[in-house]
């Protein structure tokens, strides 16, 4: 190839038009792309401050309708049953 790059020699070819254009749709490309991620961020955050809201709104009637809270110190205990089934290569399948 003696050196040279016969894709870079096209590229260079190319007249300020086109790489005008290039330039412009790569800034295009990356601002749509900022402005879709912030739109996303946006709605995440608006979903969580909906989920804080409704949190804030039932603990507040819980707090205010004279219930007892919860007790949240006492352990969970979980009794659960098992059973250990072997597995046995037999001909009874």
């Amino acid at each position: 190839m003696n050196g040279r790059f016969p894709l870079l020699e096209l590229l260079a070819r190319l007249p300020a038009r086109v790489w005008l254009q290039a330039i412009l749709g790569l800034i295009g490309f990356v601002v749509l792309a900022v402005l879709g991620f912030a739109v996303i961020a946006g709605v995440a955050a608006v979903i969580v401050l909906l989920i804080l809201g409704f949190k804030a709104k039932a603990w507040l009637r819980a707090l205010f309708a004279g219930r007892p809270a919860p007790d949240r110190t006492a352990p969970k205990v979980i009794d659960v049953s098992y059973e250990i089934v072997e597995r046995r290569d037999d001909e009874r399948r």
